[in-house]
């Protein structure tokens, strides 16, 4: 009691110690001017208006103050005002600007706006700078609204909107907003302390609007999409980018601004259009008014985005500093038409020197204990940018939904409709839910479950669990069991599992499973169910080669402190040989099946292994250097670092086998990196090495297996874990190994430079593949390849084509591929 009453006391002061100027800003015709640019002279104090025009700006002391209300394309307004009430009311007018174009002398081989670009150029270093240590408080709200929403979308019903959007299926998706302090360093450093976070219909919700997602620096060679988009002002921007001079204009310190339209060298690239505005003298950036394509930034989703930055000037600091940013886009998909606005004010800037050596740490968004509790006279008070009338009304309509939402009577009632059995349910499969308790039982049906191969035939599974979550610490636990059939070799096999995620703060997972259950040698699984039934029913060829084993299993993995993983596993399995029972296909020749033997695979009679027991462990590490996190009431989530690699290490012991020559010891490692190269595209790496001890005689379900392919298709973005044409146990090993996989994807750099292929939209993927183990000659791949195929928005095709080497030239081929 004593804290709420100390609380309430404290916002008590706060409110009284600020007063608040309010009012609404339009043009000469009536018309709200958005994104107006409002803030207290010589200071970093300021706002901007929301949509409707409107805005509120605090002022922390009483007296006299001037008001500078700032738009692109009108004339700048000072305001005087004196504070001795709250709250004052203000509405104010603004005139469009009158551009001033100088007589200059043209000359055909230069413009003056490339001159003005080459000196922001050349100075942008000094102006970055100037604001490359600070301090800010910050504010961001987010709204993405739907307009026509489909009933269905391929067939299924899109119901999950339908008691927020109005009869024209149009309203607010999702509103949010976040207040925070941040502190950052140029170029990466930041820490962010979120005070305050809402989301409309969820009191329980955290917004993920935050300062690194408004962190667009034209002072940078690059701002972060899906691809690295060119600055106007980069150090090679002229390679990208004609410019034209539209004028300048003063500001109210008499300051010139140059306004100077961007035009791109070509659309294809990941550039921008629009404007840029130039301080004369200093060449620091005033605004910029600028936008982008979907087909620019690579994201086939995405119709447009616009972006827009105003600049305040302080006479102390002498610093131009970014204060209000828009992010406007639009984009759509199946139907779906989604557009939406993210407004960010930054205020009450600092520039210090320097940071104490431990500002910055891994930790990079602190949530407030309760940041996603703070109620409306909290907001009212905080929030820098007033709510439009349709915002308003969105979070009163979702805060009375959601507490309608929360009744148990409202929840059984929508379980009662979703819970309804049909007869179909027996072969696809059923939900029973209970959303007040948060449990669900889970039925997976055979209709999905269903596959082929030469050792069961055609088979199927059965599945039944049980779900359990807490959506407040964010952990669950469930367990089931299935039960699989194969209608050629007339077995059942049943098999079991629990596993718990124990702590969303230490990422705790806890499993354990068994029973019996036919496994491919590879434990990664390189050929799914699905391509091998194709490949085996049409093409004869039955790649999947299979063992069973009855077993139990456990895991436990934790991370032990940021960055590292800690996991450990132990197995008991008894492992044994199976056999071909069908010769089953729907393209009859006579060609036969290969054995199930991978060693041996025209001898029907022997087996790869003989049945044995073994007792495996498992030790393993996962470290991610330089691993960023948030922290929120509810757990860590991490973020990784993609400057850094991350490294696996793994000790894997058989011990107990049935026969001493089973036993073993392998140590293995595993690097993967992800680099980006500025604009230039990524690369990609996997490199994985191992050692056997003692294993000179053991099971061939034990040896290191590599990822193969002998299909000729590949399904999601496994092209930097497996190969292309390796047979998939022909260079298996139980002694050392060493493989690595890299490819370099130009994200369109190279293509979007190249006349008529850059129609094409797609990516260029170089890859290099090699394979290294004892007594055989090194293995490699060489791959050309092209990504991002198809038609409009559905661009999910890559086709390569692959060079194989082994002691000369082996042969060669085309990759079809997916990438979703």
């Amino acid at each position: 009691m004593f804290k709420k009453l100390l609380y309430a006391f404290t916002l008590l002061i706060t409110t009284i110690s600020i007063a608040q100027i309010k009012g609404k800003v339009t043009d000469e015709k009536g018309n709200p001017l958005p994104f107006v640019n409002i803030f207290e002279e010589n200071t970093y104090n300021g706002t901007t208006t929301n949509e409707q025009g409107q805005f509120e700006l605090n002022i922390k002391t009483p007296g006299n103050h001037t008001i500078i209300f700032q738009y692109l394309g009108y004339k700048t307004i000072k305001k005087n005002v004196t504070i001795d009430k709250t709250p004052i009311v203000i509405d104010m007018v603004m005139v469009e600007e009158n551009f001033i174009l100088k007589e200059v002398v043209i000359n055909p081989k230069d413009n003056p706006a490339n001159e003005i670009i080459r000196n922001a150029i050349k100075n942008k270093k000094e102006n970055s700078a100037k604001t490359a240590k600070y301090t800010a408080d910050f504010y961001s709200r987010g709204i993405f609204r739907v307009k026509n929403l489909p009933k269905t979308i391929l067939g299924q019903k899109l119901d999950f909107f339908d008691e927020v959007i109005d009869s024209t299926r149009s309203g607010i998706l999702y509103l949010s907003e976040t207040v925070s302090k941040v502190t950052f360093q140029k170029p990466d450093k930041m820490k962010e302390e979120i005070l305050a976070s809402k989301v409309s219909g969820n009191d329980n919700g955290f917004s993920f609007n935050d300062a690194s997602s408004a962190n667009f620096d034209f002072y940078e060679n690059y701002l972060e999409f899906d691809v690295n988009v060119v600055s106007p002002i980069a150090d090679n921007a002229f390679n990208y980018y004609k410019y034209q001079f539209e004028g300048s204009f003063f500001t109210e310190n008499r300051q010139q601004i140059n306004k100077i339209k961007i035009i791109p060298r070509r659309e294809s690239e990941p550039v921008m259009s629009g404007y840029i505005y130039i301080v004369d003298d200093t060449y620091a950036v005033y605004a910029v008014d600028v936008n982008f394509t979907g087909k620019q930034i690579q994201n086939p989703a995405l119709n447009t985005l616009a972006l827009k930055q105003s600049f305040s000037y302080n006479n102390n600091s002498k610093i131009w500093a970014k204060n209000t940013q828009t992010l406007d886009f639009d984009a759509g998909m199946f139907g779906v038409n989604i557009s939406g606005r993210f407004t960010y004010v930054f205020s009450n800037f600092t520039f210090p020197e320097k940071f104490e050596k431990k500002t910055f740490t891994a930790e990079v968004i602190r949530f407030e204990e309760n940041a996603n509790k703070k109620d409306d006279t909290f907001w009212n008070t905080i929030r820098p940018v007033p709510l439009t009338s349709e915002e308003t009304t969105d979070y009163l309509k979702k805060d009375a939904l959601q507490e309608k939402k929360k009744s148990k009577v409202y929840l059984d009632s929508i379980d009662a409709k979703k819970n309804k059995f049909g007869l179909t349910d027996i072969l696809n499969g059923y939900r029973y839910s209970n959303s007040y308790k948060k449990w669900s039982i889970n039925y997976d049906g055979p209709l999905m479950n269903t596959s082929f191969n030469t050792v069961q035939g055609w088979n199927s599974n059965i599945g039944l669990s049980y779900f359990k979550r807490n959506e407040d610490k964010n952990t669950y636990y469930q367990f089931g069991s299935s039960l699989a059939y194969g209608f050629s070799d007339e077995r059942f096999r049943p098999t079991a599992y629990f596993s718990s995620k124990l702590s969303n703060k230490s990422k705790s997972y806890l499993s354990v499973f068994g029973g019996n259950a036919v496994n491919q040698f590879n434990r990664e699984e390189p050929i799914s169910k699905l391509i091998n039934t194709v490949s085996t029913l049409f093409f004869k060829n039955n790649f999947m080669k299979l063992y069973e084993k009855n077993y139990i299993a456990a895991n436990f993995s934790r991370e032990m402190f940021n960055g590292l993983n800690m996991s450990l596993g132990l197995e008991y399995s008894e492992r044994k040989p199976i056999f071909n029972t069908t010769d089953y296909t729907f393209i009859k020749n006579d060609d036969l099946y290969t054995s199930n033997n991978p060693l041996l695979p025209f001898d029907y009679t022997t087996s790869a292994i003989d049945r044995h027991n073994l007792v495996k462990l498992n030790l393993g590490a996962r470290i991610k250097f330089g691993q960023q996190y948030i922290t929120r009431p509810d757990g860590k989530y991490n973020l990784g670092n993609d400057k850094y690699p991350t490294v696996s290490l793994n000790y894997e012991k058989g011990l107990g086998g049935s026969e001493n020559n089973y036993n073993y010891d392998k140590i293995s490692a595993r690097l993967t990196y992800d680099l980006t190269l500025d604009n230039k595209g990524e690369i990609a790496i996997n490199t994985k090495a191992g050692k056997f001890f003692n294993a000179e005689g053991i099971s061939f379900v034990d040896y290191n297996h590599f990822n193969g392919n002998q299909t000729h298709v590949v399904f999601g973005s496994s092209y930097t874990n497996q190969f292309n044409f390796l047979p998939y146990y022909l260079a298996s090993t139980n002694d050392s190994y060493f493989e690595t996989h890299m490819e370099y994807n130009d994200k369109g750099f190279i293509m979007n430079k190249i006349p008529l292929l850059n129609k094409l939209q797609s990516k260029l993927v170089l890859g290099f593949k090699n394979l290294a183990v004892p007594d055989r000659n090194p293995y490699q791949e060489f791959s050309v390849g092209l990504s991002n195929l198809g038609f409009g928005k559905f661009r999910i095709l890559r086709i390569d084509y692959v060079r194989t080497y082994q002691n000369g030239y082996q042969g060669d081929g085309v990759m079809f591929g997916l990438n979703f």
